[in-house]
């Protein structure tokens, strides 16, 4: 473990979070008002929850007054990655990512804000061959993603704040009712997801809990300040194996066929062709097939090693949960 381990910063006193309507952004808060935080809210509608909103809808300039106190901002606020668009409006994700983010950095430098936390992705950079940590430089091949990428740039070199922080976790699971998981999980449960073979492909994910464990661990070190953490539960998965542990969970057996890739092929083409004739991607296409076949492997050792970060959560320890959440086990 290096130095970073004891250099530790004040306790988080009077906090700001924004996106947090959002999966992650719920569960932040949540743990902040069990540690006893002022929180405050910015966002376009005000979550049942005790804390003190403010009204900002990313676009139009932000209301100084509503970061005055503020010590800590976790930022999470901005447009998702929209997979189902066959065109991605590159100036959408500029204008509400990277454009907000300015925005509420330059009120945290007047406000005198000292903790600016970033949530970004790891779709900020492209992707390559073998596990990718914080030092690969690819450029984003999405608009989200370079969106994403500014954003971060603007938080590290932008000297807004004393400790500007990016978190990049890879995705998330847990309970939440959005995502490709939960999809995947109704449609093994419906009988609607066939079985794939064993492809070998591997992909990093974390938990939400985690997630929101590492941007408060970070928060609290010194070490941290100008620093990009990717977030992973230090586990690698396969779609096999996440098919027969979600079969598990809902006690259904594991066929014992499976759909061979030359069939998945020919489905994702024509799931192309009505996709580019419809302008609206399809339920299964090449992008489909490239996120079930494909791997996007990527190391969380340095915040592990640097803040002592130790992930709580596993996938296939969480599924069963998971499940009930979804209302699929009533056992």
């Amino acid at each position: 473990m290096s130095g970073g381990l004891s250099g530790e910063r004040a306790e988080l006193k009077t906090v700001l979070v924004t996106g947090t309507t959002g999966f992650i952004g719920q569960h932040l808060c949540s743990v902040l008002l069990k540690r006893g935080v002022e929180l405050h809210i910015l966002g376009r509608r005000q979550p049942e929850i005790d804390a003190k909103f403010h009204y900002w809808d990313l676009i139009e300039p932000l209301n100084a007054t509503s970061l005055a106190g503020i010590d800590t901002i976790f930022h999470l606020a901005g447009k998702a990655h929209a997979l189902a668009e066959t065109r991605q409006d590159e100036d959408e994700y500029f204008q509400i990512n990277t454009e907000s983010t300015r925005k509420l950095l330059e009120e945290a430098k007047k406000s005198g804000v000292q903790t600016f936390v970033y949530f970004s992705s790891v779709k900020a950079v492209g992707d390559m061959d073998g596990v990718m940590d914080e030092s690969v430089s690819v450029e984003a091949d999405t608009p989200y993603g370079r969106s994403k990428r500014a954003s971060e740039r603007l938080v590290l070199e932008g000297r807004y704040v004393p400790c500007p922080i990016v978190i990049r976790p890879s995705m998330v699971y847990g309970n939440t009712e959005k995502g490709n998981l939960p999809k995947m999980i109704r449609a093994i449960y419906a009988g609607k997801f066939p079985p794939l073979p064993e492809m070998n492909n591997r992909r990093s994910m974390v938990h939400v809990n985690d997630v929101v464990q590492a941007a408060l661990l970070a928060a609290g070190h010194a070490e941290s300040a100008g620093k990009t953490y990717i977030v992973t539960d230090g586990e690698n998965y396969s779609t096999r194996q996440m098919y027969e542990w979600i079969c598990e969970a809902l006690h259904k057996p594991v066929p014992i066929w499976y759909l061979p890739l030359f069939v998945l092929k020919l489905m994702a083409v024509t799931g192309n062709t009505i996709g580019a004739l419809s302008g609206r991607r399809f339920v299964f296409d090449s992008d489909t097939l490239d996120k079930l076949t494909g791997s996007a492997l990527y190391s969380s050792e340095k915040i592990c090693d640097e803040l002592g970060f130790n992930p709580k959560y596993n996938l296939r320890d969480s599924l069963p949960e998971i499940v009930r959440f979804l209302g699929l086990n009533k056992s």
